[in-house]
């Protein structure tokens, strides 16, 4: 059982990352972006496709930081992989929903990130193929923590843990302690005065889309780093995503990184007492629950 917390934690770090961008859409914008996951694997193949350039013309960033399998490569390919995430994800809003939002309701921007996450998931196909790849061919030694029982944990998931939270402090100093996030804050209550008070409201989406892109290009490569990589990646995180930020509150990012740990650890817990291939659905139940017993989530605010 211990085992399957400390897991659901690694996972909750990697699903609050994707929670906190599409929280920030969802409360900006208004509408669920079903697309929103793909980012994650855009993301995680721009690292992968730098990680190997990296590599042949530089073989001393092809070395790992012991004891983790990150090389300097992947490392600088992350980064990289999160600008490049983020601005596809300003220019996808440029190219398809801001053109939607001026002409139609927020319902035909759900029905068009449809056909934006099937775009790019058959355009990763196209590329990289079916077949799942690996950052690093090296054997990821886990550490015992207890014998009885059995605790075991990879010194790559310690590095996961660690940097999904140093992101998750810098947004919170950013939201808190800079001009930009009191003007975030402001566009996302009330855009029309906002406005009034010269906030520019076509920058701040666009400096929204640039932090969703780049958490979840930092979600999917650290999603990698300590499991296979593949072109359904976008599909295996949709549902969590979707539902550690209902759980958390639309709009709260606080409510997400919570929500995301929560999904995490049920999900890791439902492996205990559900065969693997029912545990997907666990994100989905936990969705269900939330919208009976409290819909507005953990953080929101009730609407009615």
């Amino acid at each position: 059982m211990i085992q399957s917390i400390l897991d659901g934690i690694l996972t909750g770090a990697i699903i609050s990352l994707g929670a906190i961008g599409l929280t920030l859409i969802m409360h900006m914008l208004r509408f669920a972006n079903f697309a929103y996951s793909e980012l994650l694997a855009i993301g995680a193949y721009a690292a992968l496709v730098f990680d190997r350039l990296f590599s042949a013309l530089v073989p001393v960033l092809d070395e790992a930081f012991a004891p983790l399998t990150l090389t300097g490569a992947l490392a600088l390919s992350m980064v990289i992989a999160m600008v490049l995430t983020g601005l596809s994800a300003v220019v996808i809003d440029w190219l398809v929903f801001r053109r939607i939002r001026q002409k139609a309701d927020p319902l035909s921007m759900v029905f068009a990130s449809f056909g934006v996450a099937l775009i790019i998931r058959n355009v990763i196909v196209l590329i990289f193929g079916h077949h799942a790849q690996l950052y690093s061919q090296e054997i990821a030694r886990a550490t015992i923590l207890s014998f009885d029982p059995l605790i075991l944990i990879k010194p790559d998931q310690v590095f996961v843990l660690v940097l999904a939270l140093v992101l998750m402090l810098a947004l919170h100093l950013v939201l808190t302690r800079t001009t930009f996030g009191f003007a975030l804050r402001a566009v996302a209550e009330n855009p029309a005065l906002a406005q009034v008070a010269g906030v520019r409201l076509t920058t701040v989406i666009a400096a929204v889309w640039i932090i969703a892109g780049s958490l979840s290009a930092a979600a999917g490569t650290l999603y990698a780093l300590t499991n296979q990589l593949n072109p359904m990646i976008g599909p295996v995180f949709l549902l969590p995503v979707f539902a550690a930020t209902i759980v958390g509150g639309i709009g709260s990012v606080y409510g997400a990184v919570l929500g995301g740990f929560i999904v995490g650890i049920a999900s890791g817990l439902a492996l205990l007492v559900l065969p693997s291939g029912y545990a997907p659905a666990m994100p989905f139940l936990i969705i269900l629950a939330v919208l009976l017993v409290r819909p507005q989530g953990l953080f929101g605010e009730d609407q009615r």
